[in-house]
């Protein structure tokens, strides 16, 4: 008796502890297939990447060492808009920091004529020595 308690115990463990395919702390969404993950790295720092999911979301990203001890990437990303369109953002990151172009990203407005004009001034009176 005891040691089918013992197996009847092992196997309520079991099932208990099989994987759930559901999500429950998520809203109920569909399974989206992972279409490609192609990764390659060359040992040095440098690598390749490239990432695709069935909904249209995509990403490759390549990177090399960098002269001060980073590793430069540079990439691209895409994922579906609730208009059916996609937005895409391309990047560079290297020595000189994260820059990202998308026409989705804002840009600051251009600064009216009289801004230029008083920054124009300034830096030519630094160049001159003047001090305030």
């Amino acid at each position: 008796m005891n040691l089918v308690l013992v197996v009847l115990s092992c196997l309520v463990a079991a099932v208990a502890a099989a994987p759930q395919f559901t999500r429950p702390n998520l809203p109920d969404r569909p399974f989206i297939a992972i279409v490609r993950d192609d990764r390659q790295d060359l040992g040095n720092g440098a690598f390749n990447y490239v990432f695709e999911a069935a909904n249209g979301i995509r990403e490759s990203r390549v990177g090399n060492p960098g002269s001060k001890g980073q590793i430069n990437m540079q990439g691209v990303y895409r994922f579906p808009l609730d208009d059916g369109t996609f937005a895409e953002v391309r990047y560079v990151a290297d020595e000189s920091g994260f820059r990202a172009e998308s026409p989705l990203i804002p840009t600051p407005h251009p600064l009216p004529a009289h801004a230029v004009e008083q920054i124009r001034v300034a830096e030519e009176q630094r160049r001159r020595g003047i001090q305030f």
